[in-house]
């Protein structure tokens, strides 16, 4: 039975990856230990980690400049990591979305944030790319791809500022020049991995302008120094993401599945707005290439269409519980086969009620 994943999170992943996954949990490498059971201080975790690192440098052609952890926590952890790292007075902020808008909430704790640019009156409906980074801040943060409503940055700007980015929903789905950010975080239950852990990614260099006293679990110079191993990290979680990169690499690296998520998210935002039935509420420019949300015009009819996908075994599309309507989320792994048919199924119920 063919199953058609959209869901948000925890998300599709390559099936040779949850296949490799599932064998190690068995007995990994051939050890007679499950890999749920390797410690992580053994040379088997090292070298799953070590690569892991080496894995996520080479995909994203960073230097060395940058250094690699594996955390717990979730995005949400980052939200307060990020100011209690890197802000000494107050920091800018894009308000794009409700993930956005949490990260600001956390930010406040710690310093003064100037917000400059919020889409929040208009249902975070786009991006505005008409402000100003101040030069009086310590750090700039955005939101790369906004999962909830549907929206993804085109464009960061050049700034002697560091730039923060929250990549959680997006990451490893496009090529960028990566170099440009000082610190991208990114909750790896969407495209990379299993939940329970959180990559982030950081320019070493800006780490020196704090001198406050920070807890240790909430010091990012000190898991650089015990190389993500402060505490027992999620054992699982990296594994899986090693197998994802290396299926990355495989492919092509980023630029191969750009190109594919791009053909993706273009034919099912095609048949959205050809459909009389669907309609898309983001402006064309800022509709993101990871989580197409659509709508039903005749809303008595959203039974129809939701017992049409349990029929046809279409199972995530559910819109976000603050949001509504739909959301096909089409990450990486997710075949082209899937949005096919779910178009096939949107012409089907157009002609079933016309």
């Amino acid at each position: 039975m063919k199953i058609h994943n959209f869901n948000a999170g925890p998300s599709i992943l390559p099936k040779q990856v949850i296949q490799q996954s599932a064998k190690s949990v068995i007995n990994y490498n051939k050890t007679g230990l499950s890999l749920l059971e390797i410690s992580h201080r053994s040379n088997h975790f090292i070298e799953i980690i070590e690569k892991t690192t080496s894995l996520v440098k080479r995909v994203m052609n960073l230097n060395e400049e940058y250094s690699i952890l594996f955390l717990q926590g979730g995005a949400t952890l980052q939200f307060t990591m990020v100011p209690y790292n890197l802000m000494k007075n107050k920091a800018a902020y894009l308000d794009t979305g409700i993930w956005a808008n949490k990260a600001i909430k956390e930010a406040k704790n710690f310093g003064k944030v100037k917000i400059l640019f919020s889409g929040k009156e208009n249902n975070y409906s786009f991006i505005s790319k008409n402000y100003k980074i101040p030069n009086q801040v310590d750090y700039f943060h955005c939101t790369s791809n906004n999962t909830i409503v549907g929206t993804q940055m085109n464009f960061f700007p050049k700034t002697s500022i560091p730039i923060v980015c929250d990549m959680s929903s997006d990451i490893f789905s496009r090529k960028l020049n990566f170099c440009q950010f000082s610190l991208i975080y990114a909750s790896a239950q969407k495209n990379v991995s299993s939940a329970g852990m959180t990559i982030v990614i950081i320019k070493k260099k800006i780490l020196d302008k704090i001198k406050k006293k920070i807890p240790s679990y909430l010091d990012y110079k000190i898991h650089i120094k015990n190389n993500s191993i402060l505490n027992t990290p999620n054992v699982f979680s990296i594994y899986t993401s090693m197998l994802t990169l290396e299926w990355i690499e495989k492919k092509g690296g980023l630029s191969i599945l750009e190109i594919e998520n791009k053909k993706k998210s273009q034919l099912l935002y095609e048949e959205i707005d050809r459909n009389n039935f669907f309609e898309n509420k983001i402006q064309k420019k800022d509709r993101s290439n990871m989580n197409v949300t659509f709508f039903l015009k005749k809303k008595y009819l959203e039974n129809e269409f939701n017992n049409m996908c349990k029929k046809e075994n279409i199972v995530g599309l559910k819109g976000h519980r603050s949001f509504g309507g739909y959301r096909a989320s089409i990450y990486n792994a997710l075949p082209l086969e899937s949005v096919q048919f779910l178009i096939e199924k949107m012409k089907k119920f157009e002609k079933k009620f016309s």
